[in-house]
């Protein structure tokens, strides 16, 4: 055995000499070649040399080793196993950081190393810098600054999953040995992975990646496979190693863990399970988290409590072992129960759900244009949008109120009836059932029982199940919008369709960004937008344009001329019949009062709108619609002045914006910009703006708009009716303008108002035009225009911005020169309290000088 031990010292040492000598032969061979070149009668020379040098080798053999020895020969196989495994292992690794011939696939570059690009979700803010929603697949906030970070967290993760983090570089060669032994002896032993070829794994998806180049030649070999994806974890994690120091390490890794329940990275998980953020978190919490990262199901603590207070004590146990706790502290911690508060976010939980698929179309299609490589659900953008958080929140306080006390009001007026009904008032045979087969749970069952409609029907109408209900009657506490309910879904139906919906939108006309959005009641219960993606009739709401193609067109009408109040009628042609139409006011009767324009559009008279869409002609009208912006499809027939196609209320609502920015369109603008993750902009957003019509033209129709509060008769004059904080006297006159919208059947209510900042339109209806009340109660004026006043009334007393309520500026303030006289007789101002309690106006009337003292009254038109 003492023979053994020496040969293989003195061959040890000896190979050491001839590396030594090879190394230096090779460099003066190198050196040589820098000066000269061999000669080509020369080929044998460095063979020679070889050939001298392998004598040397074997006459040295000879003298020191015994050839003879039994030992010799498995010395040398053993030498030669050792040179040939270095050998193979450097062309491994070769092979692996370079992916030779697509054997291993592919490996960080250097760049990736230096700056990683985890996926991260872009969050969305308001103006005034509230957040309000995120696009994510991975809900992912990433912490910048290891001090944010509880040294209770720091512990707990280094104890647990690498107590020789600060000890090894990246491979722990310890914990190696440890898996082999276990596995030689049988047993488990631990996974062996440090904390750095984790984060190796989570960061670049060293498991995940497919394809040839991605995941190599090699990784489709089953034996082979999982020693591949160890080796890039392993030259990843000591490349890592080489870049970053631990407490960066550490970050990283924290910031890619997958927590369960949609959360990703430390800081979402804090909140989604604690709601409190990282560096708050106490010791038993930061235990969860820390014991959560070994399986997310398993150990969940919403899910599976037991199971995870379990591994929590795991965890206490671990800290106690290492050091970092002492075992008096662990066992009073494991004694503890286990504490959550669950705060889970889902990819949209609020209102911005109504605008976030706008908000994406938006970015899609400009990143395209500007060919802009741009994934909002990865690249964790920050979004700034014109939504004003306080606004907003105004707006959606003012739909709730509103609609809570609406739908009250609707349920009283039906009873016991269902809503759904004809233009005779007769309930509609097999409404549900029509609407029943057009859900999704509806063809659902018709795949999974096909040709078998009473078994689809059976289940539709007979299975009872556990719901979720919206419900203007939850828990008031709680402040919920839900109740819970035992019924089918045929039942569920039924009742949802008995409930009105809503949609509003306020906007600055001069900058066209959009301050408020709520497109409907409650986005966890009615995904529809009824802003952006619904389309309605809009009924009288649609007659100003009407009106601003008869002032700016070619007819150059001005608000005081005249058309009486009669029966008008009209042929056309439809299907290939000929048809007469003979449009009737609201209220079935006619005045025949030669009235002025403005009086016409403040009472919403149908027979003199009617009148002046023949006049301009359809087509005309059609023309003024899209230069004001309305883009759906429009037909050149005699009704269009009366709105009998459908527009949205973002429509509408800039279509109105060009009457308060001087003839001006401006596009609604909902981003104002997009950051990167580090903060730098990469786009600022304006507000697209185009001449519509002449800036005379706009100042009339905002001054015709007026009239519905100052008219004789305005159908919105019951706006100011106790309107809160607002100047006293005439001036209060000048504040508003507004236009009432009531289509046939009462099937929508719309108010679209105006004031010097901000342009704003509310639609009131069911999800189906058949569902309506009955009669004038739901009129535009009693369903849309209270939510308008509310808005408006707590925008008003909301110190903290900027919109007062101030005049509208006359001609003069603006720098106008008006060619058209437009102040025709002095206008009707009635009396708040001479309105009755039913809200009908009074006999009691009063005059009042005109708005505008700039401009003398022509007293010459009162009504005859």
């Amino acid at each position: 055995m003492n023979q053994f031990i020496q040969s293989v010292r003195v061959l040890w040492n000896r190979f050491i000499s001839l590396i030594s000598s090879g190394l230096g032969w090779v460099g003066n061979v190198f050196r040589r070649t820098q000066n000269t070149i061999i000669p080509s009668d020369r080929p044998d020379t460095a063979r020679q040399r070889y050939q001298a040098t392998r004598q040397r080798t074997v006459s040295w053999i000879d003298r020191y080793v015994d050839r003879d020895s039994r030992y010799f020969r498995i010395v040398v196989g053993l030498w030669r196993g050792f040179v040939w495994a270095l050998v193979a292992l450097a062309v491994y690794v070769f092979c692996v950081q370079t992916n030779f011939l697509y054997l291993t696939g592919e490996m960080p570059e250097t760049e990736e190393l230096q700056n990683p690009k985890l996926a991260q979700s872009s969050e969305i803010f308001t103006a005034d810098g509230v957040p309000i929603g995120k696009f994510f697949t991975e809900n992912r906030t990433p912490i910048k600054d290891f001090k944010q970070l509880s040294p209770n967290l720091v512990n707990a993760l280094v104890a647990t999953e690498d107590f020789r983090f600060y000890q090894h570089s990246g491979v722990d060669y310890k914990a190696l040995a440890g898996v082999a032994v276990g596995i030689l002896r049988g047993g488990e032993r631990g996974g062996g992975s440090t904390i750095t070829q984790q984060l190796a794994k989570n960061l670049f998806k060293t498991r995940k990646k497919l394809g040839i180049a991605r995941k190599g030649l090699l990784g489709y070999v089953p034996g082979l496979k999982k020693l591949v994806i160890k080796s890039k974890e392993w030259l990843t994690a000591i490349n890592l190693e080489r870049t970053y120091t631990k407490e960066e390490i550490i970050l990283m890794y924290l910031n890619t863990v997958d927590y369960g329940s949609n959360a990703y990275g430390i800081k979402v998980a804090a909140k989604t399970y604690f709601d409190t953020s990282t560096d708050s978190l106490n010791l038993q919490q930061a235990a969860v988290l820390v014991g959560l990262q070994k399986a997310t199901t398993t150990y969940n603590p919403i899910s599976n409590p037991d199971k995870s207070l379990k591994r929590r004590n795991t965890v206490l146990a671990q800290m106690a072992k290492y050091g970092y706790i002492t075992p008096h502290v662990a066992d009073s911690v494991a004694a503890l129960p286990l504490l959550t508060n669950v705060n889970i976010e889902q990819p949209t939980a609020g209102s911005e759900g109504y605008f976030k698929k706008y908000i994406q179309e938006f970015l899609n299609n400009w990143a395209e244009e500007a060919d802009e490589p741009l994934d909002l659900y990865r690249d964790g953008l920050r979004i700034v949008t014109t939504i004003d958080s306080r606004m907003q929140a105004h707006a959606e306080n003012s739909v709730q109120r509103s609609m809570k006390q609406l739908q009250r009001q609707f349920e009283n007026h039906w009873g016991n009836r269902n809503p759904w009904t004809d233009e005779n008032g007769k309930e509609l045979p097999d409404f549900i059932d029509t609407v029943a087969k057009r859900t999704d749970h509806f063809r659902v069952l018709s795949r999974r029982f096909p040709n078998q409609p009473d078994s689809v029907w059976h289940y539709i109408k007979n299975v009872k199940d556990t719901m979720k209900l919206f419900s203007w009657r939850g828990d008031k506490k709680r402040e919920e919008n839900f109740i819970t309910r035992v019924m089918t879904p045929y039942d569920s139906i039924s009742y949802y369709k008995k409930l009105l919906q809503a949609g509003m939108m306020s906007m600055e006309p001069t900058t066209g960004h959009i301050k408020a959005w709520v497109g409907g009641l409650d986005y966890d219960f009615f995904k529809y937008d009824h802003v952006r993606q619904a389309k309605r009739q809009p009924g009288s709401t649609f007659k100003p344009i009407v009106y601003c193609a008869a002032i700016d067109g070619p007819r150059n009408l001005s608000p005081c001329d005249r058309r009486r109040d009669e029966p008008f009628s009209i042929g056309y042609e439809e299907g290939g019949k000929k048809r007469m139409w003979n449009p009737k006011n609201a209220d079935g009767r006619f005045t025949y009062a030669n009235m002025t324009l403005r009086q016409a559009m403040a009472r919403s008279v149908n027979s003199v709108t009617a009148r002046l869409t023949d006049e301009v002609r359809p087509d005309t009208v059609i023309q003024y619609a899209r230069k004001l912006g309305i883009s759906t499809p429009l037909q050149a027939v005699p009704s269009i002045g009366l709105g009998s196609f459908d527009v949205s209320l973002y429509e509408m609502v800039a279509a109105y914006a060009t009457f308060l920015n001087k003839g001006n369109y401006t596009e609604p603008l909902l981003v104002l910009r997009i950051e990167d993750r580090n903060g730098n902009v990469i786009k600022a957003f304006q507000a697209e703006q185009k001449p519509a019509i002449r800036e005379e033209s706009a100042f009339l129709m905002r001054y015709m708009l007026q009239g519905g509060l100052q008219e004789n008769g305005g159908t919105s004059s019951r706006l100011l009716w106790d309107f809160k904080g607002l100047p006293g006297g005439s001036d209060r006159y000048n504040l508003f303008g507004g236009k009432t919208g009531t289509t046939s059947n009462y099937s929508d209510g719309w108010y679209m108002g105006v004031t010097r900042d901000l342009v704003t339109g509310v639609w009131v209806g069911g999800d189906d035009r058949s569902i309506h009340f009955r009669g004038k109660v739901g009129e535009g004026a009693q369903t849309a225009l209270p939510i308008y006043k509310q808005f408006m009334e707590e925008v008003f007393a909301d110190k903290s911005l900027s919109y007062k309520p101030n005049p509208f500026p006359s001609p003069k303030e603006m720098g106008l020169t008006l060619v058209k006289q437009y102040q025709c007789s002095p206008a009707y101002i009635p009396r708040a309290e001479t309105f009755d309690e039913a809200g009908e106006v009074g006999d009691s009337l009063i005059y009042e000088p005109p708005i505008d003292p700039t401009t003398p009254a022509d007293t010459s038109g009162l009504n005859q």
